[in-house]
């Protein structure tokens, strides 16, 4: 029999109504997919820190899987693709790093107000992305059970 997967969820703070929904999606369609996993949730103040606890908490041994949640807009400051792509690189160097499968609902619309109506859509839309999010964790964590059989068969 398998163990339970044991998943680190972090959040964002900046937009924390629209990113925990994110986390609400995950948590829905995780227990359908993956009964019995324990799901932690990390917050981090914005996306930009997230590649580095994501890195931290897959070096620990105890994850065997992490997910990072986003919402990266334009402020009007600085560009925020630029935050985007720093962020998506960063965690996907720290699962090729640490071999923990990372994954990112981290979302960059274009043009966002924070309107009722954009509001709403993106909260729905991050249920939405959250759900997603488990069915890819849920998909690679069969992937790696499978890969780990291979090694105990060549192993015998």
């Amino acid at each position: 029999m398998t163990k339970s997967p044991r998943i680190a969820f972090i959040k964002a703070r900046w937009h924390a109504d629209v990113v925990d929904r994110a986390h609400e999606g995950f948590l829905t369609q995780a227990a359908s997919l993956m009964p019995g996993a324990q799901i932690e949730a990390w917050d981090v103040p914005g996306a930009f820190e997230m590649p580095q606890l994501a890195k931290k908490l897959a070096l620990t041994g105890k994850y065997d899987a992490v997910v990072a949640a986003a919402l990266v807009v334009d402020g009007g400051i600085y560009r925020h693709d630029f935050v985007a792509g720093a962020v998506v690189s960063g965690l996907m160097q720290a699962g090729m790093d640490t071999g923990v499968p990372v994954f990112s609902v981290s979302l960059t619309p274009h043009n966002y107000q924070e309107t009722e109506l954009l509001t709403g859509f993106y909260r729905e839309h991050f249920v939405k992305k959250g759900a997603e999010a488990a069915h890819a964790v849920a998909q690679m964590l069969a992937v790696e059970g499978r890969l780990a059989r291979l090694d105990q068969a060549d192993a015998a």
